[in-house]
């Protein structure tokens, strides 16, 4: 039973590195994806991550019951990968435009009762589980109350995963760097 988190910035590298400790595993490897495709450009992207993918990988899509497709799906001889969880807090602060100034998103119940699903799961979770999730507190501060309630809202979400993680991994330009082991 091992738990890890990949964080890092657009384009670092990180689902690539997820990816190939997947295949290094040994084990049947299962994917969570958590994007919609909601436009061309997103469609394109998904279209792109489908055709990277082996063949005989298992791929579920999951845009927000993540914690119940993680208990329906781990076992101990499987390897889950979860790409990504930052996309998944997206979905999930829909309607978060409508929260009052300075209310944080734990008054979205959808946010809340998933959340804690998934945080509340992570400890008991059998075989290897590999969380993938975007760094994106490294950068300006966003500039509407919506941008700097999902840039906090990641931030704690990472701290949370990886305060529950074996290992957290940072990637950089394609390389990783070991925060915890």
């Amino acid at each position: 039973m091992t738990r890890e988190l990949i964080l890092g910035g657009a384009r670092s590298g990180k689902s690539r590195l997820a990816e190939q400790q997947a295949a290094a595993s040994g084990m049947a490897v299962h994917v969570i994806v958590t994007a919609e495709a909601l436009d061309e450009e997103m469609s394109a992207r998904i279209a792109r991550h489908r055709a990277d993918r082996p063949a005989g990988w298992t791929v579920l899509e999951v845009p927000r019951a993540l914690a119940l497709a993680l208990e329906a799906t781990a076992a101990p001889e499987r390897c889950v990968v979860v790409d990504c969880l930052t996309l998944w807090l997206a979905n999930l602060l829909d309607g978060a435009e409508t929260l009052p100034p300075g209310a944080g998103a734990e008054l979205l119940p959808a946010f809340a009762r998933e959340r804690a699903a998934l945080l509340g799961l992570i400890p008991r979770l059998p075989g290897r589980v590999i969380f993938v999730a975007n760094e994106v507190g490294l950068g300006l501060v966003p500039e509407t109350p919506l941008g700097r309630l999902f840039r906090d809202e990641a931030g704690r979400l990472n701290q949370a995963i990886a305060a529950l993680a074996d290992r957290v991994v940072f990637v950089a330009a394609g390389l990783p760097l070991v925060l915890k082991s």
